[in-house]
């Protein structure tokens, strides 16, 4: 097979702009050194697909999210699932929330008919016909399954957060760069979605003038979380939980509080509300304001399960879940001078919960809805959006004339944010650009994840986005990466 060199971009300012080299220490080396540094592995070459054909498709993780996802892909060839527990499959698809679906009638079938595996490490082995695969487990199983897709030449479309670690996704990062034919995309939809992009170019087109402040809110988490590790129970018998544990380095037994939908708020499993709707709010700022890194991460927090004092909110010796609500603020040290002056931005996260205090300006009688959004302030004006970028609101004198004077700048995906899974099939078939790739979606990841090590690190971190590294807490580098479990390293 062919062996090809990753390319890395560069920005004349210091932001990180493509992979590095991540030691097991956690500190990433200079931005150049790519694929070469990741041990430079010899890349499969994807199928040449034309618009007429069929995508060959198989999903890892193919009940609860993964089927709502597969949903939307009945029209391919699913020739292939692996999942761990297909009890829990068939459950999904009896879901309530499938009720109304007139795919999901067509989706059993396709299910039936693919070939099952438990473990996707022999799937990959075994199925050579595989053109595309759809990532839909936990957190940690993520990277893992999506590096063993790209080197075989496999279009990949992985749930959100892309990664667990820092590391992971600039080695995803780098794999793309060095096999630009593959069509990746981040499980993002309200990138897709007419509305959102319709904010991005508000906030280009200077409704609100410069931005310099951000606040996102979730009502996330809605699984137990902030809660004592639970005792072990008895393992169901169609799940395979040594699978299931995968990239996991933890001795962990069996709990119906972490599968299959609780693991979010378990530290070895999942990445907590930042995590989970991190992508899908942090996003749109992100998308809008072109902030680059962040340079700069503090998170405060409820206290850490496992902690014997309730009073405290230390860390504990041993992570094993996240805090039950959460706030961290983002500072971006440089920052466009056409969407925020130039200036230094600030973008405060909320989880568990709770709501960011009322800003100057902002309406009394207007309500922040508690399921989550954003609220850019800006110089003149405000403009606040729910989750995933709908029912926009503009706040301020004359900021709806100036609204409607804005020409649309951004394309428009076919079929909107749900036809998220249909654009990836599309861009691999050369009909439609693909919307969230991993140029871009490693970095949004990067900078959710940050949040998570700046959880860890139980202190603010200093972030030199261009090496790589914490530079004010080297301690903090340890949360940049992660040790696996034998047989299943990255």
């Amino acid at each position: 097979m062919e062996k090809r060199q990753a390319t890395v971009d560069s920005e004349a300012d210091g932001r990180w702009a493509g992979p590095g080299p991540l030691t097991r220490r956690g500190v990433l080396g200079a931005a150049g050194a790519g694929l070469a540094a990741l041990g430079g592995p010899a890349l499969g070459a994807a199928r040449s697909l034309a618009p007429s054909d069929k995508v060959n498709l198989a999903v890892i993780g193919a009940g609860g999210q993964g089927a709502a996802n597969m949903a939307k892909l009945v029209g391919q060839n699913i020739v292939a699932t692996a999942d761990v527990d297909y009890d829990h499959v068939h459950r999904s698809l009896l879901d309530s929330h499938f009720e109304m679906i007139p795919t999901r009638a067509p989706l059993k079938e396709a299910y039936d008919k693919a070939q099952r595996f438990g473990d996707y490490r022999k799937m990959f082995d075994q199925r050579k016909d595989i053109d595309a695969v759809l990532i839909a487990t936990p957190d940690h199983h993520h990277a893992v399954a999506a590096r063993m897709a790209m080197e075989r030449g496999i279009h990949v479309y992985v749930q959100k957060p892309l990664t667990y670690t820092v590391e992971e996704g600039r080695k995803l990062l780098s794999l793309a760069q060095a096999n630009p034919k593959l069509v990746t995309q981040m499980g993002c939809q309200g990138h897709s979605g007419d509305n959102g992009r319709r904010n991005v170019e508000l906030i280009r087109g200077g409704v609100i003038g410069k931005v310099h402040e951000v606040h996102v809110w979730t009502n996330r988490p809605v699984w137990p979380q902030g809660v004592p590790k639970p005792p072990p129970q008895p393992t169901p018998k169609a799940l395979d939980w040594p699978t299931w544990l995968g990239p996991a380095n933890v001795d962990w037994d069996y709990a119906p509080e972490y599968a299959h939908f609780n693991w979010r708020g378990w530290v070895p499993f999942g990445c907590g509300a930042l995590g989970d709707m991190g992508a899908h709010l942090i996003d749109f700022p992100f998308w809008a304001l072109e902030p680059g890194l962040p340079t700069r991460i503090e998170a405060r927090h409820s206290r850490w399960p496992g902690n014997s004092d309730l009073w405290s909110t230390a860390r504990p010796a041993e992570l094993t879940g996240f805090p039950l609500a959460s706030m961290t603020r983002y500072e971006f040290a440089k920052t466009p001078k056409h969407t925020t002056g130039g200036g230094p931005l600030r973008l405060t996260w909320y989880d568990g919960g709770f709501l960011p205090p009322t800003v100057p300006g902002f309406p009394p009688l207007l309500k922040m809805n508690p399921e989550g959004g954003v609220l850019f302030v800006g110089s003149h004006g405000m403009l606040m959006h729910e989750t995933y970028g709908e029912n926009t609101t503009l706040i301020g004198e004359g900021v709806a004339e100036r609204a409607a004077k804005v020409p649309q700048s951004l394309p428009r995906i076919a079929g909107g944010m749900a036809s998220h899974e249909m654009n990836w099939i599309r861009a691999i078939r050369g009909e439609e650009k693909i919307s969230c790739p991993f140029e871009y979606g490693v970095r949004l990841n990067e900078t959710m994840i940050l949040g998570i090590v700046a959880l860890k690190a139980d202190q603010p971190i200093d972030w030199d986005g261009a090496a790589g590294r914490v530079t004010n807490a080297p301690d903090a580098n340890q949360y940049l990466t992660r040790a696996y479990r034998p047989g299943w390293e990255l």
